[in-house]
This record gives C-alpha cells, sequence and structure tokens, in this order.
C-alpha cells in the first residue's frame, strides 16, 4: 500500500480514487514541470551570454570560419575525385575482361565452341576464348543469345551497367533487361514519373548538384539506336577504350568506360559499363557524413569556447559599461567601478583607466564643491563689511568718521579684487593645464631668469634671491611640464619667503638630482611655520600673517603652486629648518622651507 504525502499535510493511503487522479495528475505536471523550468533556465543562460552583441559576433565569426572550411572540405574533396578514378580504372579492367569473353562466344556458329563462363572470369584484358578453328571465322556478328548468359553471369556479382552495341551503334543488350537463366528480354524504359518531388527532396538534389556538378557534364538516357551518341561508345568503336564522367538529373555521380569488342584486331561491336546512380554517391555520402559528425563535434566546442570567450570579454565590458552609466546619471553618492586590474589584458587596462578616471571626476567635483564653499564664504566677509560701511557712511556725524569708513569700503573692494582674480586664476588653471600639451623645461634657466627678476624687482622687499645649482654645470635639470606655471609656483614660494624674511636678509634656492626626481628647496631667515600650520598651509584661503594687516592675502598662492606641482606629478611640502639646540635644551628655527619635488625627463 502507497502512502503518501497530501499538499495540505494529510497522508494518504491510496483508498480514495480521487485522492489519487489528483496525485497522478500533479506528478504528472511536476514531472513535465521540471524539464521545461530546466530547459527555460538554460534558455536564460544563452540568452544571458549572447545579449551582448559583441558575444553575437565571436560566435557568429567562429562559427563562419568553421563552416567555410567544412564547405571547403566537402566540395573540393580528394577523396571524391580518387575514387572516381579508382573506378574508372576498374570499370575498364572489367570492360576488357568482359569484352574478350563476349568476342570468345559471340560467332553464331552453333556447336562448335563449348564456353565456360567460370573461366571467362580467368581472362587478362585483351585475351579471348575460342578453339583454333575459329581463327579463319573474322567476320562474325554479335549473337545476343549466346553472349547474354556470359553476361549475365558476369555482371551479377558487381552492381554495374552493361551495354553491348554493334558496329552501328545499335543497342544489343542491357544488363536491366536480362531476366532468368538465358532469357533476353528488351522493352524500353518506362516515362518517367510526373509526380513533383517534395520540398526536402528538392533541397537534397539541389545540394548535391551543387557539391558534385562542378564542370561535369549531364548524363541523360539516349535511345536504343543512338549508342553513337555517347563519346565513349563512339570512340571504342573506332577501337579506343575510353571513359566518362557525368552527373545525371538527381545530382549523382556516373561513371562509365566502353572498350571494343574485338576479335584479330576487328571491332565488332563496344561494350558499355557504367555504375548505377547511387553508387559512388553513397560512397561519398558516408565520407561526408563522418566530416558533419566531426564538424558537429567541432562545432559545439567552438561554440562552447566563443562563449567562454565571450563572457571573459563582454560581461567585463557590459560590467563596465553599466558602472560608467551609473556614474553618468549619479544614482549614488559614489559609484565603484568593478576592479579588474589583476588581469594582464586590455579588460584589466579599461577598467584600471575607469577606476582612474572616476576617482579623478569625483575628486575634481568634490574639488569644486569645496571650492565653491570655500568662496562663498571668503567672499562673503568682504561683501558683509563693504555693506555695514555702506549703511554707516550716511550716519557718519564728522569727516574722520566719514574718512575711515572710506578707508575700508576701498580696503574691501581691493580685497575683492584680488580675491576675484585669484579666484578666476585657480578656477581656470586645471583646464590650462589640461589643455596645453606638454613639453621639456629648463630648470636651470627657469630659475635663474626668475632669480633676476626677483632681485630687480624686489616688490617692496628689501630682500635678495640667490641660487645654486649642486651637478655639472651642462646638467639643464630637465623636467616635462608647462614653463610659465612651473614659473608661477617658484615666483610664489620665493614671494611668501621674501614676505616673512626681515629686510636685508637673503632667500636661498637650491636645485640638485635625486636619482629620476628635480628637487628644489627654497629657504629663507625668516620665524619659521607654527606647528599648526604645517598642515593648513596649502589649503585654500588659509594665511597666517601676524605681522601684516588683515586682508591683505588671499591664501591662495600656496594652494595654487600645491595644484600645479601635482598636475605635473611631483610632490611640495614644507618644514622649518632647525638649528644646534642650546644648552638649555631648546632647538631654535632657523627660518622656513619648502621643497618641490618633480618627475625629470
Amino acid at each position: 500500500m502507497l502512502d503518501r504525502t497530501l499538499p495540505d499535510g494529510r497522508r494518504d493511503a491510496g483508498g480514495s480514487p480521487s485522492h489519487n487522479s489528483d496525485t497522478s495528475d500533479e506528478t504528472a505536471s511536476g514531472g513535465w514541470r521540471r524539464p521545461l523550468d530546466w530547459l527555460r533556465s538554460v534558455r536564460q543562460f544563452f540568452v544571458t551570454l549572447t545579449f551582448s552583441s559583441l558575444t553575437r559576433r565571436i560566435v557568429s565569426l567562429n562559427l563562419a570560419g568553421l563552416c567555410a572550411l567544412v564547405a571547403g572540405v566537402l566540395y573540393l574533396s580528394q577523396f571524391r575525385a580518387g575514387l572516381i578514378d579508382a573506378r574508372a580504372q576498374s570499370l575498364l579492367t572489367q570492360a576488357e575482361i568482359i569484352a574478350g569473353a563476349i568476342a570468345a562466344s559471340a560467332t553464331v556458329e552453333t556447336n562448335t565452341i563449348t564456353i565456360d563462363p567460370d573461366r571467362l572470369l580467368d581472362l587478362k584484358p585483351g585475351e579471348s576464348y575460342g578453339a583454333p578453328d575459329e581463327f579463319n571465322n573474322l567476320d562474325f556478328p554479335i549473337n545476343p543469345e549466346r553472349v547474354a548468359p556470359v553476361l549475365r553471369r558476369l555482371i551479377s556479382p558487381t552492381k554495374t551497367r552493361a551495354r553491348i552495341y554493334d558496329r552501328d551503334g545499335v543497342l544489343l543488350l542491357d544488363s536491366r533487361s536480362l531476366y532468368g537463366r538465358g532469357d533476353v528480354l528488351r522493352f524500353e524504359l518506362p516515362p518517367p514519373t510526373t509526380e513533383k518531388p517534395g520540398l526536402l527532396e528538392k533541397t537534397t538534389i539541389a545540394i548535391r548538384t551543387w557539391l558534385n556538378r562542378g564542370d561535369l557534364p549531364l548524363y541523360r538516357e539516349l535511345g536504343p539506336e543512338n549508342g553513337n551518341g555517347y563519346q565513349e561508345v563512339q570512340q571504342s568503336l573506332s577501337g579506343i577504350k575510353n571513359s566518362m564522367v557525368r552527373i545525371n538529373e538527381r545530382g549523382e555521380v556516373i561513371v562509365s568506360v566502353a572498350v571494343p569488342v574485338q576479335r584479330f584486331r576487328a571491332v565488332h561491336g563496344a561494350l558499355m559499363l557504367s555504375t548505377q546512380g547511387d553508387d559512388i554517391d553513397q560512397m561519398v555520402t558516408a565520407e561526408r557524413l563522418a566530416i558533419l559528425k566531426v564538424f558537429a563535434v567541432a562545432m559545439a566546442v567552438m561554440v562552447v569556447l566563443s562563449l567562454l570567450l565571450a563572457s571573459t570579454i563582454a560581461g567585463p565590458v557590459r560590467r563596465l559599461a553599466d558602472s560608467a552609466e551609473r556614474v553618468r546619471r549619479r544614482i549614488r553618492t559614489r559609484v565603484e567601478i568593478p576592479d579588474f586590474t589583476d588581469r594582464r589584458d586590455e579588460i584589466g587596462h579599461l577598467s584600471g583607466a575607469l577606476r582612474d578616471m572616476t576617482g579623478a571626476l569625483y575628486n575634481r567635483i568634490e574639488a569644486i564643491e569645496m571650492f565653491a564653499a570655500d568662496v562663498s564664504h571668503e567672499l562673503k566677509n568682504p561683501l558683509t563689511s563693504l555693506r555695514s560701511a555702506v549703511e554707516t557712511l550716511p550716519l557718519a556725524k564728522n569727516e574722520n568718521s566719514r574718512a575711515r569708513l572710506l578707508e575700508v569700503i576701498e580696503h574691501d573692494v581691493r580685497r575683492l579684487d584680488r580675491l576675484i582674480s585669484d579666484i578666476s586664476d585657480a578656477s581656470r588653471l586645471d583646464a590650462e593645464l589640461q589643455r596645453n600639451d606638454v613639453a621639456p623645461v629648463n630648470i636651470r634657466t627657469l630659475l635663474n631668469t626668475l632669480t633676476a627678476i626677483a632681485n630687480e624687482t624686489k616688490l617692496g622687499h628689501d630682500v635678495g634671491v640667490e641660487v645654486r645649482f649642486e651637478g655639472a654645470a651642462s646638467d639643464t635639470f630637465s623636467v616635462p611640464g608647462h614653463d610659465s606655471r612651473l614659473g608661477q609656483v617658484i615666483t610664489n614660494l620665493v614671494t611668501n619667503a621674501q614676505s616673512f624674511s626681515e629686510p636685508g636678509g637673503k632667500v636661498r634656492i637650491a636645485c640638485r638630482r635625486l636619482k629620476a626626481k628635480i628637487e628644489i628647496v627654497v629657504d629663507d631667515d625668516g620665524p619659521g611655520i607654527g606647528p599648526d600650520a604645517l598642515e593648513r598651509i596649502f589649503e585654500r584661503f588659509y594665511t597666517d600673517r601676524p605681522h601684516q594687516g588683515f586682508g591683505q592675502n588671499s591664501g591662495l598662492g600656496l594652494s595654487i603652486s600645491k595644484q600645479i606641482v601635482e598636475a605635473h606629478g611631483g610632490t611640495i611640502w614644507a618644514e622649518n629648518r632647525i638649528g644646534a639646540a642650546s644648552s638649555d635644551g631648546e632647538v631654535p628655527v632657523l627660518g622656513a622651507r619648502f621643497v618641490v619635488r618633480l618627475p625629470a625627463t
């Protein structure tokens, strides 16, 4: 007794027919559903793999090359040509043996020669079988009644068709018309059937004709009186054996040979042997089926390998494209590009490039947002001060108050002008660095020129500038970059050092090569940099100048310098120059030092 569990959890012992039928229906439905679900899963898998046009192109191109190779093998098969040649040679040998046997047994004189068909099989090409007293009978006709049993015995083991023609090309015997032991029946072939072949048969015939045709002539059945219409028969009646290869209307190859039936060099007729329509084609078809089996296996392997190859190319590319699309739409705050950099190929390079580009894009966006916030904050202070001064100006009661308010207005206007100029310079810096081409910059020439200009102008500072180079005199200390922007960096550092130096002091510039780097050091004799300012000194709008009035500096010079250096692939930092410790343990600060390192050419 079967014990089944019903869908509601109850157990059925097999007593209710309705329960049995319902359960059997569910079992049958489940049995059909599992293969269908499996087929849907397989279909979904292949649809997913072939979703990309790149996948379809890879599979299509690989299969196209394989199909072209197989089509060439099927069309230009040497097996078929060799098989036809071998078949023609075999038919010629067989025809010569049979022709010799016919010549020995074809005399009309009866009861003079005894013909043993079994011995005729042992005759060699060109030999005849007969008694010596027949040698003087040179003009003999072919007797169909005597030749028919011999022809039937010799043709029956083979699948060839034999026809015998007399000297005028008239058909005497056709192996298709031989029945029984010695009986000869002669009749016309029935007319071709009027039933049209089906689509599948038409397609098969068309393919077979295309594969077999080439430059072969078309084979046609001629009437019994038109034996000379066959070229090989016409040649054999002249005493020359010949063979022909043709193709019939069904696309089947027909190989035929004809040899003269002669006795003592006198030609008395012709023997024509031809293959059946599907004789050679069956062997060729078997060979082609073997090739197609190999092709099917190769195609399956090619498809699997192509899909695997496409999955390693199209899949990662699609993931990268989807991530780039999400970055464009900014669905989330920050989208991570898939990391394929462990792959040592183009996909890995593409992934790394997209990740770097996306990182730079996000950094640029964040920098722009921070820059906008900083600009808004820095512009708001002088604007607030300017509005307060303008609102207070009508309320001033004396000239001194008005003069002080006008000085505040003038100071804030100059500060706004300076801020706007520096902000404009900083905002177009990135675009200018990306737009201009990189060229070798001679640091030696650049530093000498900037030092000479600083010593001549001094810009209100009685502080000189000197430069020295450590290395060979011929070394140009060349770096790739933009000379104008690198000159801006050196000018900002020198001007900053002069502003913190005492009158009559010196700003010292040193340039040296450190392996693949060029190092530029700018030293001053000022008060140095406070410990809390070392980390903030390169921030935008940060300034720490107690000795100057408020608003005299925008705080963008060092920030712009750092931006330029990093755009050139270099680094910049600030530190204090430390002297020898005193007796009480204090370490004096001798001044500030800015260090710039750039990659050398």
